[in-house]
């Protein structure tokens, strides 16, 4: 029978525990850097469609709301980058408590309008990159991402396995055919020295950089470096060092058995680049045509959020994700702290779920009673401060916005927006063991999703309820299972 997939030796992680429930009286700030990556939620699919349910920990519930189009308002000029909206409902998992969605969208960049670039594609063409999945998929997926390129973009072409090389040198992105030839006579074989690839790949990229345009390495593997330097740290140090000196990093991941999510998703991070997990050509064009700009042309850096609860009308509140990105409060005036970036078009979008004063929280009053609130704030629930760089600035700029406790919609007038958000929310949650969403369950989350299903042009929202449906049939077989081992 379906079972957890058990993550191996061989297929790495990640681990990350559910952000914990905050007192606003003890600890009113909350303070995260934006992440727009959505490698986990194309993971989650390939194990929910091999009939498993996903390892817990490669479950990031942020990259699952954030993989889905929102119908967010783009800022009105190019001088604010992007622009940030907020709604406020009730829980559908929790009828002590409301939803607070922060969402954020990019300006968008016409294709005539997008920069020149200069890519170079670092491709793993080692042995363990023979399955379908893997360097097949992969050579399909820049076929897609070439026929986007022009005659002002540039692209080179490292290889690695137990040594690097350059198989394709600096060429004009509208010399299609030279580029299909050299994607074409890829073959793998042999063992992974990745390190030796990056590092070539960056030199490469500085090589041939293009001022005020795209630079960007993109590294397609599983991730299972095995030879050379395997200090996944020194890689993460490189990475952090290339994008100081204006090269960024974009990680697709592919394929199973091995995959290396943890090391991918951190050298992105750390390359000011964006993660996407490729488990299908839909999704190669997903991330490489319909989202290329966002994928490729940054138009903020170091975006960071920090929200102030006010405690004479927030009894508790809990972030909803971004585990791994969270920050301390004082990380939010320093500008020499890294933070995500925001690509052409983005869409970023965070939930938190507060319970009000007067409320029933999950948190025992003290014995001694708390600290007095000061004034109710003008009937203000929270404060939504937002900084961020532009693409070569040093210094920030700071973007503010109330929340007001009045501005709260009825149950049954959530926007489609935050009804699926919701819904993708608990989904993520119940797949992570769902301690915070009480008996709301995967039929739940379907029936949620499904009254949001407009705008859905691509099917990806339909494709989300198929998803759950897929965990709920698993489900009694997964903790039964569970139940003897754990």
């Amino acid at each position: 029978p379906p079972v957890y997939a058990q993550p191996t030796n061989t297929e790495r992680y990640q681990h990350l525990d559910d952000n914990p429930v905050r007192l606003a009286a003890e600890q009113p700030v909350s303070t995260f850097s934006i992440d727009v990556d959505t490698g986990a939620y194309a993971n989650v699919r390939r194990f929910l469609h091999a009939g498993q349910l996903p390892p817990q920990d490669a479950v990031r519930v942020e990259e699952m709301i954030n993989y889905f189009d929102y119908q967010y308002a783009p800022p009105a000029t190019r001088e604010t980058p992007f622009r940030v909206a907020t709604e406020l409902a009730p829980a559908p998992w929790n009828s002590q408590a409301l939803l607070l969605k922060i969402g954020i969208k990019g300006f968008e960049v016409a294709a005539d309008d997008r920069p020149a670039a200069n890519l170079v594609f670092l491709i793993d063409v080692s042995g363990s990159m023979q399955t379908p999945d893997k360097l097949p998929l992969l050579k399909n997926a820049f076929r897609l991402l070439t026929d986007q390129l022009t005659a002002r973009d540039r692209v080179s072409m490292v290889v690695y396995a137990g040594s690097s090389g350059v198989v394709l040198e600096p060429t004009p992105g509208d010399q299609k055919h030279k580029i299909r030839e050299a994607i074409d006579r890829l073959e793998a074989g042999g063992s992974t020295n990745g390190a030796e690839g990056v590092e070539r790949a960056y030199q490469l990229a500085r090589a041939t950089h293009i001022p005020g345009g795209v630079n960007r390495v993109v590294l397609a593997t599983d991730g299972d470096f095995n030879v050379g330097v395997v200090d996944f740290e020194a890689l993460v140090d490189m990475a952090e060092r290339e994008r100081e000196a204006g090269v960024a990093l974009t990680t697709l991941g592919f394929g199973s058995g091995n995959y290396n999510d943890q090391l991918l998703e951190r050298l992105a991070d750390a390359g000011n680049g964006n993660y996407a997990y490729v488990d299908t050509l839909s999704e190669a064009r997903k991330v490489l045509v319909s989202e290329l700009a966002a994928t490729l042309f940054t138009i903020a850096k170091d975006v960071k959020i920090q929200v102030e609860f006010n405690p004479a009308e927030v009894l508790e509140y809990r972030l909803i994700g971004y585990e791994n990105r969270m920050l301390a409060r004082e990380d939010f005036n320093n500008d020499q702290v890294d933070a995500g970036e925001i690509g052409a078009g983005h869409r970023v979008t965070a939930l938190y779920e507060i319970v009000p004063v007067g409320a029933k929280g999950r948190i025992d009053p003290l014995r001694y009673g708390s600290p007095t609130p000061n004034a109710a704030g003008n009937g203000e629930l929270a404060h939504v401060r937002l900084r961020y760089k532009q693409p070569t600035a040093k210094t920030s700029q700071l973007l503010e916005y109330p929340v007001r406790k009045d501005s709260v919609v009825p149950a049954g007038k959530l926007s489609p927006d935050l009804r699926f958000a919701a819904s993708v929310a608990a989904f993520g949650q119940l797949l992570r063991g769902g301690k915070h969403v009480g008996d709301f369950s995967f039929e739940d989350a379907a029936t949620l999703a499904k009254g949001a299903l407009a705008q859905d042009e691509e099917g990806y929202r339909r494709e989300f309820v198929s998803l759950v449906k897929l965990a709920q049939a698993l489900q009694p077989a997964a903790v039964a299972a569970a139940g003897d081992v754990r």
